[in-house]
């Protein structure tokens, strides 16, 4: 049988190429491993977002993590019904609204962080233990950078190119 992705000659590896497979794998796995999350994955990164440290503001929240704010509010009222975040009132300001994560949504939160990790090391299952740190670490540094270069840059939309049914050549 001829494989569908020809081998690519020295020099030819295409980062675009490969981060969108990558992307496209990730998303499929990560989505079906968080079904019974709201939201999958983007309940997930406003999960951890609210497990982080001090508890972000509903504006934080959707600044950071690049989604729209009416998103944001429909998005944290299913993690609020689920019990898995809560809004509290900021003391020095009781019209902003921070979100922290409840005892139940930290337990989840750790399930979930077991589930990511684990399509995350058979994704990148071709690479040893040390290549797959270094991955990880060269592509924080590299994501983060062009986040502060570029905060405008929507990787929610970015994604969503990439994952969507049929985008690309391999369809």
């Amino acid at each position: 049988m001829t494989p569908t992705t020809p081998e690519p000659g020295p020099g030819e590896h295409n980062l675009g190429w490969s981060l969108a497979v990558l992307l496209r794998r990730w998303h499929e796995h990560v989505e079906a491993a968080l079904a019974d999350l709201p939201h999958g994955s983007r309940g997930y990164h406003v999960l951890a977002a609210a497990s982080r440290g001090d508890a972000p503001t509903q504006a934080a929240l959707a600044e950071r993590l690049l989604i729209d704010r009416s998103v944001m509010t429909y998005l944290i009222d299913d993690l609020e019904a689920a019990d898995l975040v809560r809004r509290r009132a900021d003391p020095a300001d009781r019209r902003v609204r921070r979100v922290c994560a409840t005892d139940h949504g930290s337990e989840v939160l750790a399930g979930a962080n077991e589930l990511v990790e684990h399509v995350e090391e058979r994704l990148l299952g071709a690479l040893d233990a040390d290549t797959r740190a270094l991955f990880r670490a060269a592509a924080g540094r590299a994501a983060t950078a062009v986040q502060e270069a570029s905060p405008d840059t929507d990787p929610c939309a970015a994604v969503l190119q990439v994952t969507r049914d049929g985008a690309g050549p391999t369809g």
